[in-house]
């Protein structure tokens, strides 16, 4: 069976690795399974919190624009001249500040103690560099604006896929007709033949078309798509409760 897990918020937390009692329950289940790791984050900032036994794993980032299998990243898609245009006008417009994603390097505006900041590129493996120095665009996460309301109205006038997290109170912005979904299809999975472990509006593509799917917590948006909820008061139960279940759905 080919098992699907969203990191955080899945089986990671705070912006912290995935613990190691879950990393080698998972290298032990890719014995006789397949396992992938789709997040919302680019491959850059995905590789630090798992273990490098994964490296190699097929590992899908930025939401579904980034593939890497064995260790070769691969572009999906990237935004439009157009689209590109146009975002970097509104984030002026609103005085944004902002995370953007090229397939390695990125340019950041946030201040120093954003959240978001404490897992960018913490091996210091890219470069920081000014927005119209990226060669091309997969991602824009929207942390701070004058008015985040009417930036996103103005983003449904744009070929995009777009999220906002009220939890970070950031916008999460994507190309056109990309998803984790559209990644595992990219690479041959069909509806049905795999399980996937999401907690959000981002997994809701892959949930759609898995066998089965298990949502931690209890995002509203997601449990309609769900097969089953689990939940937990601390890392370590919800920790339990995932082994259990992969216990139960490996045999």
């Amino acid at each position: 069976m080919k098992f699907v897990f969203d990191l955080d918020g899945t089986i990671c937390f705070n912006g912290g690795p995935v613990s190691p009692r879950m990393m080698n329950y998972l290298k032990e289940l890719s014995v006789d399974h397949e396992i992938i790791f789709a997040s919302a984050r680019p491959i850059r900032d995905l590789l630090p919190i798992i273990d490098p036994y994964f490296y190699g794993h097929t590992l899908i980032g930025g939401n579904g624009a980034l593939i890497s299998q064995q260790t070769k990243i691969s572009k999906i898609a990237s935004f439009s001249q157009s689209d590109t245009q146009t975002l970097l006008y509104l984030i002026e417009k609103y005085q944004a500040t902002y995370l953007i994603d090229s397939e390695w390097n990125y340019a950041y505006t946030g201040t120093d103690n954003h959240p978001i900041k404490l897992g960018l590129d913490p091996l210091k493996q890219a470069q920081l560099v000014y927005v119209n120095e990226l060669t091309s665009i997969v991602k824009v996460l929207i942390l701070t604006a004058t008015d985040l309301v009417a930036f996103e109205k103005e983003l449904l006038l744009l070929n995009v896929v777009y999220h906002f997290h009220g939890d970070e109170n950031v916008i999460d912005i994507s190309p056109q007709a990309i998803s984790k979904w559209s990644a595992l299809e990219k690479i041959g999975i069909k509806t049905g033949e795999f399980i996937a472990f999401g907690n959000d509006q981002n997994d809701i593509s892959m949930f759609k078309e898995a066998k089965i799917g298990i949502q931690i917590g209890t995002y509203k948006n997601l449990t309609p798509y769900a097969s089953e909820t689990l939940n937990g008061q601390s890392q370590k139960d919800i920790e339990e409760a995932i082994i259990e279940k992969l216990d139960e759905l490996k045999d």
